[in-house]
């Protein structure tokens, strides 16, 4: 099972993207077992990391919003790079599993949205949606809040999906990385996983 800089062949493909320091990461070790590279300083990683399990690729897209000692011009190609990648993979690819922090993202969100913006974030889940890509939004640190059902809630409107959250199981996975607590994001994985025949492939994702 290597770890690579560059693409492998592969036919089946799983994404993970995000902001800088969401714990995409950790959800990726916490699922398979197995860690791709993580850079000291947050957002400093400009390539696609993948991990490979035979025919199944697990690729770490680069954080996108903050990125440590990275000009502004620099995002925007990073960002441009993720756009193409997914374009000329989207055959190969499963699903995407959008990460997101629990505790930030609607402040985020709103902060974004008060200067006339739309968040990356939100770009980014509108995109795959358009491009008819499987998404999860995997709602990352719920271990940080309180009421989950609020917070969720948040999640749904700012991705413009009607609550109650509760609706969008089979796209919104409240998750805690960190201290293991990630079935309702394996759950999803594992499904989609069986529904293309290839339960041979469960055996990499926990």
């Amino acid at each position: 099972m290597p770890k690579s800089k560059s693409k492998p062949n592969s036919s089946h493909e799983i994404i993970f993207v995000g902001r800088s320091n969401v714990g995409k990461s950790t959800l990726i070790r916490s699922l398979t077992g197995k860690s791709v590279p993580v850079g000291r300083r947050p957002g400093v990683t400009l390539k696609p990391l993948h991990l490979q399990f035979n025919d199944l690729l697990i690729t770490d897209m680069p954080g996108f919003g903050f990125m440590s000692g990275v000009k502004e011009r620099k995002q925007d190609i990073v960002k441009t790079k993720f756009v193409r990648y997914i374009e000329q993979n989207k055959d190969n690819i499963i699903i995407v599993i959008l990460v997101l922090d629990a505790k930030s993202f609607a402040q985020v969100v709103d902060r974004w949205e008060g200067r006339g913006e739309i968040p990356v974030d939100v770009e980014m889940f509108q995109f795959l949606r358009e491009l008819d890509i499987d998404v999860i939004a995997a709602v990352n640190k719920v271990d940080k809040i309180k009421d989950i059902d609020n917070v969720m809630d948040g999640v749904a409107v700012r991705l413009g999906l009607l609550p109650p959250w509760r609706q969008w199981l089979d796209i919104l996975a409240p998750v805690s990385a960190k201290k293991g607590d990630i079935k309702a994001v394996t759950v999803l994985i594992r499904n989609r996983i069986h529904d293309l025949g290839r339960d041979d492939l469960l055996k990499w994702i926990k």
